[in-house]
């Protein structure tokens, strides 16, 4: 059972799990278990070149940032466990136990953050309900988000990035990531605001 599972390995997806790993000494989260599907295949990284991203130097491909941050994932936060050429095909139940079903295993989770990219080409069985038409994109480019409140879908469930209705800017979407992997500290923590830091006067 985990405590929460990502669904996808792009900008948010990676961000938000880094967020969480992060954490692991503090006292309400060093239980926690955690799991991200790394599935990248369809990530709009693919074919993306950064030349305006803060922090990361001009010419950097997107397909380099996909594997590369997926290692920083692993180097880093170890216990983050990372699910690898798997699918998600449906999601069953509700919170607090979800059962998230791939093409080849299913998984039980509490928590749910869905962070894949805004196609039409959706096609989750369980979430398909709260699919409606992207709110900031071009209307020629058929994207989709589904309905959230704040990234909270309902309850248990949570939608980063792109599919939440956020722009495609890659600043954008680690954002979204890291904002929910907050929110999610923060449930942890018995509601108490929370956030994890790295700072080097510690």
């Amino acid at each position: 059972m985990f405590d929460v599972l990502i669904i996808g390995g792009g900008v948010s997806g990676v961000s938000c799990a880094l967020i969480l790993g992060s954490a692991k000494n503090k006292l309400f989260a060093q239980d926690k278990k955690i799991g991200i599907i790394t599935h990248q295949k369809t990530s709009s990284l693919q074919d993306a070149l950064f030349n305006n991203a803060y922090g990361i130097p001009a010419g950097k491909l997107g397909s380099e940032l996909l594997t590369e941050s997926i290692e920083q994932l692993h180097n880093l936060y170890p216990h983050v466990a990372q699910i690898e050429q798997e699918k998600v095909l449906k999601i069953e139940g509700e919170f607090p136990k979800f059962i998230v079903v791939t093409n080849k295993n299913s998984y039980q989770t509490k928590n749910i953050v869905v962070g894949i990219g805004s196609s039409n080409m959706f096609a989750i069985e369980g979430l398909m309900h709260f699919v409606e038409p992207h709110k900031k994109a071009i209307a020629e480019k058929q994207r989709i988000q589904l309905k959230n409140d704040d990234h909270k879908v309902t309850d248990g469930i949570y939608v980063i990035g792109t599919l939440a209705g956020h722009r495609s800017q890659l600043a954008i979407a680690a954002g979204s990531g890291a904002a929910v992997a907050t929110d999610i500290l923060t449930l942890w923590n018995n509601g108490i605001s929370s956030q994890a830091h790295d700072s080097i006067r510690k």
